[in-house]
């Protein structure tokens, strides 16, 4: 295991960890209403697993691509930084019971949500590079890995898109003066976002409990093929969804 690889292990645990905590938090106060809308103790749940089980995953799958070992170290160490900025802005804003996105209501809100978009560009770019990676040259690993890969890092892509689109849109809403609008302008979007995300985690997770069974090779490439088909079959649902939502 290289540093990087552990820097991101323990920083994708803490995430987790953190997520577990406001969960617990969550329970305590879900009586008062804190479930729905902008303001939420839910979204420092959702965002902390969701961050510390991508790290994970990304940082894991990252050794079947065939990129340079200092690229590689610099994409991880970026994103790791930039999982704990996004989890922590969301947090901050929680624990001070205001919206995190979209909210220009003074000069350090206003920071905070800008932070949070910009932070979520660089995502877009580095897990873009990762995924372009996995297509630029066949990944390693054991049989229906390659294709566990491509197809999680292409749906991947998708979720990062989509997470775009509602930072573009929310932003634009929120500077035209539609405060409410902008909030509820991600509403569609987020089952599609949330299934494209960890399609990089599920898949190359069944290759490796293929790879535990005394299956042939041929037989754990046609599970895996099955397994991309439901895949994208939930995500043209999730896509139908946002459609008719919208």
């Amino acid at each position: 295991m290289r540093p990087v690889e552990a820097l991101c292990y323990a920083t994708g645990a803490a995430l987790i960890a953190s997520g577990l905590v406001h969960l617990v938090v969550l329970v305590l106060v879900v009586g008062q209403g804190s479930w729905e809308g902008p303001v939420s103790w839910r979204k420092p749940v959702t965002f902390g697993l969701s961050f510390g089980l991508t790290l994970i995953a990304v940082a894991r799958v990252s050794t079947y691509l065939r990129i340079g070992v200092r690229l590689r170290t610099a994409l991880l160490g970026l994103f790791a930084a930039d999982c704990v900025l996004e989890v922590a802005g969301i947090t901050l804003q929680a624990w001070r019971r205001v919206p995190s996105h979209f909210n220009m209501e003074t000069r350090f809100d206003t920071v905070v949500s800008m932070t949070l978009a910009v932070g979520g560009g660089v995502l877009v770019v580095i897990l873009s590079t990762l995924s372009a990676a996995a297509f630029a040259r066949r990944p390693g690993g054991p049989p229906g890995m390659a294709l566990a890969l491509r197809a999680g890092c292409a749906i991947l892509v998708i979720g990062l898109l989509s997470g775009a689109a509602m930072i573009a849109r929310g932003v634009y809403l929120t500077r035209t003066g539609h405060q409410l609008a902008g909030y509820a302008s991600t509403a569609s979007l987020k089952p599609l976002h949330g299934v494209c995300l960890h399609a990089v985690l599920v898949l190359p997770v069944l290759v490796r409990l293929l790879d535990m069974t005394s299956w042939s090779a041929h037989t754990r490439v046609s599970v895996v093929r099955a397994a991309v088909g439901c895949y994208a079959a939930a995500v043209a649902v999730a896509l139908v969804w946002a459609v008719v939502a919208r």
